[in-house]
């Protein structure tokens, strides 16, 4: 399992219009082959400022399978315009501490 996670800057004013067409959105990434779960973080200090967390099963399920599909167009489409810089996303792989 990967972790995706992108720090998302809204812009100003745009919040809840944005937060409508992520919940559209989400049932686009939901259907994904090796999507597991996804949670949407709004900042308490910084107006406008979102975490994004995905659990893919791996990384290609997340670089190949969803940014490569017809699907992804659709997410871009409802979403990119909102961003302001545009997000940096990283991917994570959890640290075994036994």
């Amino acid at each position: 399992m990967i972790l995706e996670a992108a720090l998302l800057q809204v812009k100003p004013g745009m919040e809840q219009d944005y937060e409508e067409s992520f919940r559209k959105a989400s049932t686009i990434i939901s259907s994904m082959k090796g999507y597991i779960s996804h949670e949407l973080q709004r900042c308490m200090e910084v107006d406008g400022k979102y975490l994004l967390l995905v659990k893919w099963e791996c990384l290609e399920d997340h670089t190949v399978g969803f940014r490569q599909s017809s699907e992804y167009q659709v997410w871009k489409e409802l979403l990119h315009r909102f961003y302001h810089p545009f997000p940096e996303v990283e991917h994570f792989e959890k640290v075994d501490l036994r």
